[in-house]
């Protein structure tokens, strides 16, 4: 008899068990909706995929077969909703996300209504149906589903001046697991628009790491490159969005061009 598993939930674990170790979690933002893609970027070896949502061109037609490639190859896939409706977040989570990612997040407010969207009662109030893909669409028992589906991750983004200046009472919020600072977001916020660098965008990114150590929370940033992750990474951060799938394979596309092109 074939017993049914929750394929995403294996993944969670990794992803938790990566954020909790001194090396972190690395991942690349992925727009491309080809699901060989993701699998291909499971097998490279990161801890997750971050299927976007937001930027990208991902519908929730083409999305089930994103996550069932990440499920291939065992790496999370993250999914970053469009902003504004919490439909978006329940219909993630309902087709296999292990985490979802919800950007704008301005306050505490907007952060529980988040949270009350992600998670089955008692801790949200997050619609119940046992018949959706997460839960092998009805093989595996409600109550084992229910408790199990409350595992998956919620990211909030930080990404202006009034989420910085909220950000205690935002990670204060039960359910929040991880605060993702958006470098060139912030940079803009702070009048040095693309400036990742500057120093008042880089002081104000150490004040964040250091606001939510003391509340216990981990954080994310992006990184258009592998150093400056490992940068953020050294200062405390934990989950790194690196790059972006096409922007990756270009510069390795171009560098193998250049190599080739040597006399």
């Amino acid at each position: 008899m074939n017993t049914v598993t929750m394929p995403t939930m294996e993944s969670v674990k990794a992803f938790k068990a990566a954020m909790d170790s001194p090396r972190g979690a690395l991942g690349p933002f992925m727009i491309v909706t080809d699901p060989a893609m993701v699998e291909a970027a499971g097998h490279a070896g990161y801890d997750f995929v971050l299927l976007d949502m937001e930027h990208g061109t991902t519908t929730f037609e083409t999305l089930p077969n994103l996550i069932r490639a990440a499920n291939v190859a065992g790496v999370c896939p993250v999914i970053r909703v469009p902003r504004g409706s919490d439909i978006w977040i329940d219909q993630a989570l309902d087709v296999g996300a292990g985490a979802v990612m919800v950007p704008q997040i301005d306050d505490a407010a907007q952060a529980r209504e988040v949270v009350k969207a992600a998670k089955f009662a008692p801790k949200g109030l997050r619609g119940t149906c046992r018949f959706v893909r997460s839960a092998g669409f009805g093989s595996i028992p409600g109550s084992t589903y229910f408790s199990q589906a409350n595992d998956t991750v919620v990211i909030l983004q930080a990404e202006g001046k009034k989420a910085v200046e909220n950000l205690d009472e935002i990670m204060d919020v039960p359910g929040v697991d991880v605060i993702f600072v958006g470098p060139y977001d912030l940079s803009s916020a702070l009048g040095h628009v693309g400036e990742i660098d500057h120093p008042e965008v880089v002081a104000t990114i150490k004040d964040i790491i250091a606001r939510a150590s003391k509340k216990g929370i981990k954080l994310g940033c992006f990184a258009d490159t592998v150093e400056g992750g490992k940068k953020w990474r050294d200062l405390g951060i934990r989950f790194i969005g690196y790059g972006c799938d096409l922007d990756i394979f270009t510069r390795a596309a171009m560098a193998d061009v250049a190599a080739f092109n040597e006399k």
